[in-house]
Parts: C-alpha cells; sequence; structure tokens
C-alpha cells in the first residue's frame, strides 16, 4: 500500500528553524515528484515547493523563497523540507504528496500524507 508520512512539525519561535520529513512506504520515492503544501486555517491548501523525480529540479512559493529548501535521500526513501527563517505566517499543517510530474498544483498530486502541524509563535 502506498503510504506518505510527515514528521517533523512542532512549535517554534519566529526566527527558527525546522526540518519536516515525508517517508514512503510501499513504493519508491524517486520515481516520482514530491511536493510539500501546507493548509492555514481558513485559507486554501497552498504549495510550497517540490522536487523533481527527472533530474532533481527543485521549485518554491515566493513566499519561501530563500527560507525553505527542498532535498531527497532516496537511500532513506525521504523527502525533506528544511524551514529556516520562519515567520508566524508559516503556521500551517503542512503535507507532502507523490506526483508523476513536478509542481506548486496541488491537482497534480495523487498520494497524500496525513499532515503535520508547524505553529511559529513566541
Amino acid at each position: 500500500q502506498l503510504q506518505l508520512v510527515e514528521s517533523g512539525g512542532g512549535l517554534v519561535q519566529p526566527g527558527g528553524s525546522l526540518r519536516l520529513s515525508c517517508a514512503a512506504s510501499g513504493f519508491t520515492l524517486d520515481y516520482y515528484a514530491i511536493g510539500w503544501f501546507r493548509q492555514a486555517p481558513g485559507k486554501e491548501r497552498e504549495g510550497v515547493s517540490c522536487i523533481s523525480n527527472s533530474d532533481g529540479s527543485t521549485y518554491y512559493a515566493d513566499s519561501v523563497k530563500g527560507r525553505f529548501t527542498i532535498s531527497r535521500d532516496n537511500a532513506k526513501n525521504t523527502v525533506y523540507l528544511q524551514m529556516n527563517s520562519l515567520k508566524p505566517e508559516d503556521t500551517a499543517v503542512y503535507y507532502c504528496a507523490a506526483a508523476d510530474i513536478p509542481g506548486l498544483g496541488s491537482n497534480l498530486y495523487d498520494y497524500w500524507g496525513q499532515g503535520t502541524q508547524v505553529t511559529v509563535s513566541s
């Protein structure tokens, strides 16, 4: 059974850092483009970042460019999202998802994790 599991969320002060992990089971992660999305209360789901399955190209939303870094460790079948210089507006549930092609549109993605909460607050 194809499954994605996120971890690493939590409470952090503004300016702090977190690293989210997206672990795959039931399939080989590097066959897919992997995206990170977030959804804050009362807001639509937003594409944050993705990493290509073909050449490792990375994509970022303007709101996180320069602060977040996506990477993959194929040996661990895991994709990471390193989040630095966190702001209160980064507070959301973060999801990882798998797709055949990369992009920041959620409609591209067929497989989704359950999400992990990130709260940025002093």
